[in-house]
């Protein structure tokens, strides 16, 4: 995400506890929304502070410009989390810090109640270990929602993991990406849009456009931006296949709905029909089997994808899997293992280039 980061104009980046800070304009910030593939939501911070007694929270929020922002009419609801904080109450946190902004914004704008029929400015609230940060939400949902993917199968990857691994697996505007599991078609989509250069949030709108505070013409320019950035001349392929007619059928759906249904080829095969071709790279994410007989079809479906995935060389595969002999039924060592979790199921993603 650094690369991608830096790529938008973004400066003084800094790495701590699951997020990256930078610093950047009204345009980085729409930028952001737009292109960053691997980031959850793009959060103004307003303010970072210490605090261990509701009064201390009450006055650090009170003290923000909450009006650069905040309008009279604008919904600003209140989330967030605490943790190893004396203020361990995540319920009372957000009243003291919604009372503080009421606050705040009754004395800039001479009104005693808050209609917030407006725009939604989401205020989220960080405490770790008694230090304060609050931030504003310009993103709404979270960016992993990029538009395409109205339907999906029983078990999907999410687009921001799937976009993570494209980044492992080098993919480049002449790559020829498979999946012979391909479900609803996240990993394929995936690395079209970033062999076509297509932002992923192109098609998609952000809490932040509805902003007063923010000139509508800067998104204009940066969804015009990202529209001229995108490569039709790139060679990208993508070959999918699933033993399901009906995620055969969805994968061609939700490319429809992203714009490259036509760099995608994919039929209704088992793994036992798949062939991989030279000089491409198979990203998957195959049934893992959480029940005992399950466990065993997963083992089964590993020994077959053993004989048919490349293991490195013109023939390279990245293959998500929890199974932590994955290797042994696979037939062979992965070059390079990376511990990832695909929602709540932690798992290895095994490299062979």
């Amino acid at each position: 995400m650094k690369y991608e980061i830096t790529k938008i104009g973004g400066t003084d980046l800094k790495v701590s506890d699951g997020k990256i800070s930078f610093s950047g304009d009204e345009n980085v910030l729409a930028r952001a929304n737009l292109c960053l593939s691997t980031a959850e939501r793009v959060l103004i911070e307003l303010i970072e502070f210490k605090a261990s007694t509701f009064e201390e929270l009450f006055q650090g929020v009170k003290a923000i410009e909450l009006e650069r922002f905040i309008g009279p009419k604008d919904a600003f609801p209140v989330k967030g989390h605490s943790l190893n904080s004396a203020l361990h109450s995540v319920p009372d946190c957000q009243a003291i810090i919604k009372k503080a902004a009421v606050e705040r914004l009754k004395s800039k704008y001479g009104i005693g109640w808050f209609e917030e029929t407006g725009a939604k400015v989401q205020i989220q609230f960080s405490i770790m270990k008694d230090v304060v940060s609050i931030y504003l939400d310009t993103s709404g949902a979270g960016l992993h929602k990029r538009g395409y993917r109205k339907n999906s199968n029983a078990a999907p990857i999410k687009e921001t993991l799937a976009a993570g691994i494209i980044d492992l697996a080098r993919v480049r505007p002449e790559s020829i990406v498979c999946d012979p599991f391909c479900g609803s078609g996240t990993l394929l989509i995936e690395a079209a849009l970033k062999a076509l250069k297509i932002a992923p949030g192109i098609n998609r709108r952000f809490a932040a456009e509805k902003w007063e505070c923010f000139d509508a013409k800067v998104w204009q320019e940066e969804r015009s931006r990202a529209i001229d950035n995108v490569d039709r001349t790139a060679q990208f392929q993508a070959i999918g296949a699933d033993i399901d007619d009906a995620a055969v059928a969805l994968t061609l759906d939700n490319a429809h709905k992203a714009g490259i249904k036509s760099r995608i080829k994919v039929e209704q095969a088992d793994i036992t029909k798949f062939r991989q071709p030279e000089d491409s790279i198979v990203i998957c994410n195959p049934p893992y089997g959480e029940r005992l007989l399950e466990l065993r079809q997963a083992e089964d479906i590993y020994r077959q994808m053993g004989r048919v995935l490349g293991k490195g060389g013109s023939r390279q595969s990245y293959i998500i899997s929890p199974h932590e002999e994955f290797e042994k039924f696979f037939g062979s060592e992965a070059s390079r293992r990376r511990k990832l979790y695909n929602g709540m199921i932690k798992c290895q993603l095994y490299m062979y280039f």
